[in-house]
């Protein structure tokens, strides 16, 4: 969960996902769905299900414990070289370097260390300093250390330089860099695209959902039907839900930044009355917002539920 997420963020979700899911065969044998509910709101779904299927490998491979060696731990889904050294110098104590964004920040600030930390080359430059610097003692008090004082002192914005017991001999502040260090990535501005999502509801109040594929955003999450256009929606109104009236003004549309791109999303509604022929399937859902299933949702088609006025009585 700390995987591009903060601290303050992820704690009630911890909390709630070990409540549920206490060990590794309870998670390995959850529905899929319930797994995704429980991270609804986190972002970056694939490491919802990259933990799941974790916990199915270590169930099937590994007699159900986590294995002790770096090389096994990073063949597991989601778990990279960074993840799996701080697994072993935590839980176990023995040395491994580690390099995640906080440490990442430390050394290139401490060691004056350009390049954007993406690259190859900086990344090769990184790990060459985080093994250096890493004891043979202590390491598991070392490896919590690093990362907190990233996360608490060398942030990444307003660090706290006249507080750090470092300072002295950081590059970066001896050099009048540290607003520099690390390089920033060269983002290009990000695309737009816009879609129209089909809000389309029962007379019992349910509205339609769909599965989305395990792979793009989202992957995995029921969301509102999605279409290119509103020609589209209309069809699919006019060809798959008997006696649905569709209304000719959209709602108000909503904005979502992803990553790589921003997404419009156009939400049209629709009531459907009498049998609708699209029928509940793998694919297919009707959702009661009153009463809602245990499904992951994305935060956007969350709010566009719960919204007041989107769903009319």
């Amino acid at each position: 969960m700390l995987q591009q997420t903060q601290v303050s963020t992820v704690i009630g979700y911890y909390e709630r996902f070990l409540q549920r899911f206490p060990d590794i065969a309870t998670l390995a044998g959850a529905p899929p769905d319930e797994v995704l509910h429980l991270w609804s709101g986190l972002g970056y779904y694939s490491r919802a299900r990259n933990l799941q299927r974790a916990a199915q490998c270590v169930l099937a491979e590994h007699g159900g414990s986590l294995p002790d060696e770096r090389d096994a731990l990073a063949r597991l889904p989601g778990i990279g070289r960074s993840t799996a050294a701080a697994i072993i110098a935590l839980v176990h104590g023995r040395r491994e370097p580690i390099l995640d964004g906080n440490v990442k920040r430390v050394l290139a600030r401490y060691f004056g260390i350009d390049g954007a930390p993406d690259k190859r080359e900086t990344q090769q430059e990184l790990w060459r300093r985080a093994e250096q610097c890493t004891p043979e003692a202590q390491v598991d008090l070392y490896t919590q250390a690093i990362m907190d004082f990233g996360a608490t002192l060398c942030t990444r914005r307003r660090p706290l330089c006249t507080q750090c017991p470092l300072s002295r001999r950081c590059v970066a502040r001896r050099s009048g860099r540290v607003d520099e260090l690390p390089t920033a990535r060269i983002v290009s501005r990000r695309p737009k695209r816009g879609i129209v999502m089909l809000l389309a509801r029962r007379k019992d109040g349910q509205i339609l959902l769909q599965r989305r594929p395990e792979e793009g955003i989202w992957g995995g999450l029921w969301t509102l039907p999605e279409f290119t256009n509103q020609q589209a929606a209309r069809r699919f109104c006019r060809t798959k839900l008997q006696r649905a009236r569709l209304e000719s003004e959209p709602l108000p549309r909503m904005r979502h930044a992803f990553t790589h791109f921003e997404l419009e999303i156009t939400p049209l509604r629709a009531s459907c009355s009498g049998i609708c022929a699209v029928m509940e399937g793998p694919q297919m859902l009707w959702y009661n917002p009153r009463e809602p299933a245990r499904i992951g949702l994305p935060a956007p088609i969350a709010a566009l539920l719960s919204a007041p006025g989107n769903i009319k009585s």
